[in-house]
């Protein structure tokens, strides 16, 4: 009988994307670790640099070993030498030694106030593992977060509008009540896709942003119709909001001089002289929704 394994879930397929990016920033021997279910317990599945299969598939009991007391804590932990360690339990001792792991640091991924995933530096030598690479693991824990909770406010936007699929292709006319959320999630979307580092979740949102942007356009769009670039479209779809430049500037990680000049760029492609001349003449050519 085939066994299938278990479906590899987002939060996985991220966490192994920071593991690989840890190990190649580092050059420590091994890099490792697992997501969370219900905040307490992590499986250890994703490895970079590891020689044996001893830690594979660990569960880590709460408050168990270095990575349950980091879940458990919510905090990062070092140890330099693990074996001899009077700050963690010492359930996995075994399973450590197999894999030759001397020292070692964990990080909780932390996202909402919940542990979603721990992950893990270490070296074979009998060496500290120094305040550098400490930083690292704990930076890049810190960056997964980051890419969590923006996935995690995407998911939460396609599912209010809707995945594309036959629901979402009944949209509502434009003079809807409904047209206003569809045009404040369209720039939420694209504000958001800037800090997307996941290409294919990426991918979706601006799949999503174009099909909100095509369901107001007309039926037909002439060749001499301007075209914005993704930059002036993602300023232009705050501004419809009533953004101000400094509010665009911060939701979109830019200087403000640098919004202005966005704004200007696609009020002279769309032949206008106003802020708000740009965003009704984008909404009649389809260009926003």
């Amino acid at each position: 009988m085939t066994v299938n394994p278990p479906p590899v879930s987002d939060d996985d397929r991220q966490l192994k994307r920071a593991i690989d990016s840890l190990r190649h920033a580092t050059g420590v021997d091994l890099t490792f670790g697992g997501v969370v279910t219900r905040g307490r317990h992590a499986q250890l599945t994703e490895f970079a640099g590891n020689s044996t299969r001893a830690l594979m598939g660990l569960t880590l009991g709460f408050g168990m070993g270095l990575g349950g007391k980091a879940v458990a804590l919510h905090r990062p932990i070092a140890v330099n030498d693990y074996a001899n360690s009077k700050r963690i339990s010492h359930h996995y001792d075994l399973l450590v030694a197999a894999e030759g792991i001397r020292a070692v640091v964990a990080a909780p991924v932390v996202v909402n106030r919940t542990v979603r995933a721990v992950m893990y530096g270490a070296v074979r030598q009998s060496v500290g593992l120094g305040d550098r690479t400490v930083d690292a693991v704990m930076e890049t824990a810190r960056a997964l977060e980051q890419n969590l909770a923006v996935r995690d406010e995407v998911t939460r936007q396609l599912g209010r509008l809707g995945e594309p699929g036959p629901a979402a292709d009944r949209m509502p006319e434009p003079a809807s009540p409904r047209w206003e959320t569809i045009r404040e999630a369209y720039a939420e979307l694209r504000v958001l896709a800037q800090h997307l580092t996941d290409s294919d979740l990426r991918d979706r949102v601006a799949a999503l942003s174009d099909k909100l942007a095509d369901a107001g356009a007309p039926d037909s769009r002439r060749p001499a119709d301007p075209v914005l670039s993704s930059r002036e479209l993602d300023v232009l779809s705050c501004v419809a909001l009533g953004r101000t430049n400094t509010d665009v500037a911060d939701e979109l990680g830019l200087r403000a001089e640098t919004v202005k000049s966005y704004l200007r760029s696609a009020m002279r492609r769309l032949g206008c002289h106003s802020r708000l001349e740009a965003v009704v003449t984008a909404r009649r050519l389809g260009l926003l929704p």
